[in-house]
């Protein structure tokens, strides 16, 4: 039985990994109209200065694009942890690109379905049909039919989506790497999302005798649970105004 996320404290010694979509901002339709509320971002940067720094957004996002929804005062891995950015770093402009016939091949499928879409995030092809549903199993199918030609690309579906990926592009292997480098090394690993590649960060959390956080309805390894990104926001700003009271208070302006 999972126990509600409201039980669960932080401490100065912990490592925070956090999805986006559907995590800290709801699901969308359109995934360009998704941004966080100023009071969030600044939660999320009080935070990571309560943790010494060890607070990183793990998202399937483009890291460009993740970039540019996330404050820049944490650690951004994008691309299910392809690239990796730290705090006050800038992504470097251009992302690798999709293996041409692949995305020419869904393309083409995709277009048999009137409001699916290929959304394309660096080297990763993400099939989007949470507005023609009836598509799905074809074009999970699809997806997977297209890894299977490819020695070195794995499919893996997702809310209302189903990516199709370097086999190197998995949020459990980038959360392994992260947790083994400075500032997250020898910290307790808290992990929270809400997909099937959050989960397999979670299970890499829980390796490490760390804590897992679902999101949302489904099935998890995870021990706690939060009904839906307003709950993860509202956590976050619990914690950073507990832990971050023992800071020093900037003043305005500064």
């Amino acid at each position: 039985m999972s126990r509600d996320l409201g039980e669960l404290e932080l401490g100065p010694g912990d490592a925070l990994f956090l999805d986006f979509d559907g995590t800290l901002a709801e699901l969308r339709d359109d995934p360009d109209a998704v941004r966080l509320d100023a009071g969030t971002e600044a939660a999320l940067i009080r935070l990571a200065e309560a943790l010494g720094g060890a607070l990183a957004m793990l998202s399937g996002r483009d890291i460009r694009d993740l970039d540019r929804r996330t404050p820049r005062g944490v650690w951004r891995a994008g691309g299910h942890g392809l690239e990796v950015a730290a705090p006050g770093e800038i992504p470097p402009p251009t992302p690798g690109g999709p293996v041409a016939d692949i995305l020419a091949r869904l393309e083409a499928r995709v277009a048999e379905f009137p409001g699916a879409r290929v959304e394309v995030k660096g080297p990763i092809m993400a099939i989007h049909y949470r507005a023609a549903p009836e598509a799905g199993e074809t074009l999970i199918a699809a997806a997977k039919a297209e890894a299977e030609r490819s020695e070195d690309h794995v499919a893996q579906a997702g809310h209302m989506v189903v990516e199709v990926k370097p086999a190197i592009a998995n949020k459990g292997r980038a959360l392994a790497a992260l947790a083994a480098r400075a500032p997250f090394a020898g910290r307790r690993t808290v992990m929270i999302g809400d997909d099937t590649t959050d989960e397999d960060a979670i299970v890499a959390a829980l390796g490490l005798g760390g804590v897992g956080v679902w999101v949302g309805d489904g099935e998890s390894a995870a021990g706690y649970r939060a009904k839906d990104p307003a709950e993860v926001r509202a956590w976050i700003a619990r914690e950073a105004d507990r832990l971050g009271d023992s800071l020093p208070r900037r003043p305005c302006g500064a």
